[in-house]
């Protein structure tokens, strides 16, 4: 069963109508696709992440696509937003000196992650396209063939393996072991908890809204409506917290992909 189909049955379930308690779960992930355009399937996830590419493009566009010496509000608020990853995150990490060249991608990939991670709270949106893993996963996949063209653009074949795999003689009998340990955590492990850690977050979050929200509509007849209150309550705990968490995992990301890109232009020791 779709999302579509079982928020038609949510609709009409409540408490004393004989129903169960429709309770969120996978099915609340799936969407039927809404129109298709040469065999590609548009659905809503992806119309939302094309959104969300429009609004980045659109705000900096007309933020900065005539810049005034004395700045209007929106160019402020381009700036602002501009000015917080470049020195907030991207000097912090990698140095003015070598993380200048960086800063348009972070600042781009920071605000698409956080315009994807908001749909969850916008009125008909209300779907944090991020909780779908190929998002996460395709954003870190970026990072990850970047990191990996710079280890080697920067040390050379032999260097960036060394790089990749923190190889040291200097470890003597344990080096065997660290140097598989490093590359299985470098190479395997790092692009995927790069991408599940914005996902993980961003479904259960997701999942708890959708859950609270069901469960004050499903209370809402005869005396469950004192219950109902509580779970609405609840939703707009929630939405509350969501909207911190929906920030910090777009700053996290970031931060993380700074990292990377450090890693990769640190001299080898």
């Amino acid at each position: 069963m779709s999302s579509d189909q079982m928020l038609a049955f949510e609709v009409d379930c409540h408490i004393f109508d004989g129903c169960g308690f429709p309770a969120p779960g996978l099915h609340s992930f799936i969407f039927e696709p809404m129109f298709t355009i040469g065999g590609f399937e548009f659905n809503k996830p992806i119309l939302l992440a094309l959104l969300s590419t429009v609004a980045v493009v659109g705000f900096f566009w007309a933020a900065f696509g005539k810049p005034k010496l004395v700045p209007g509000k929106l160019q402020m608020v381009g700036e602002a937003g501009y000015d917080f990853v470049r020195r907030g995150i991207v000097y912090e990490t990698l140095g003015k000196r070598d993380g200048e060249k960086f800063v348009p991608f972070m600042v781009a990939l920071f605000f698409f992650v956080w315009i994807m991670n908001l749909w969850s709270i916008v009125p008909l949106a209300q779907f944090p396209v991020t909780s779908i893993i190929a998002f996460p996963a395709g954003m870190a996949l970026l990072v990850y063939v970047t990191w990996m063209y710079l280890t080697f653009k920067k040390h050379g074949f032999g260097g960036g393996l060394k790089n990749i795999t923190g190889y040291d003689k200097s470890l003597g009998p344990v080096l065997p072991l660290a140097v598989a340990i490093e590359f299985f955590s470098n190479v395997l492990v790092r692009p995927f908890t790069h991408a599940v850690r914005l996902f993980a977050n961003m479904f259960a979050g997701h999942l708890l809204l959708v859950m609270f929200t069901i469960a004050a509509w499903y209370l809402l007849n005869g005396i469950g409506v004192l219950y109902a209150g509580v779970s609405f309550v609840m939703v707009i705990v929630l939405t509350a917290f969501e909207l911190f968490i929906q920030a910090v995992q777009a700053y996290v990301f970031v931060l993380l992909a700074c990292a990377y890109v450090q890693g990769a232009l640190a001299e080898h020791h």
